[in-house]
């Protein structure tokens, strides 16, 4: 699927400085994730298990 296709988010701790955002992209079967300041530069795709996991180790950590 094209990144043009897909509807990104920013993430919510963002803020309107710039600084070191990322955004995501959710499809049914994949999660994209790109770096909001190359949104033409590379995407890292992952499965949804995976984000879940990754977010539940996040949130826990914070």
């Amino acid at each position: 699927m094209a990144s043009t296709q897909l509807t990104w988010f920013k993430s919510s701790y963002s803020g309107g400085e710039g600084g070191e955002c990322i955004e995501i992209a959710a499809t049914p079967n994949t999660i994209h994730i790109r770096d909001s300041k190359d949104q033409a530069g590379p995407q890292l795709t992952i499965t949804p298990t995976s984000w879940t996991a990754f977010l539940t180790l996040a949130t826990t950590t914070l």
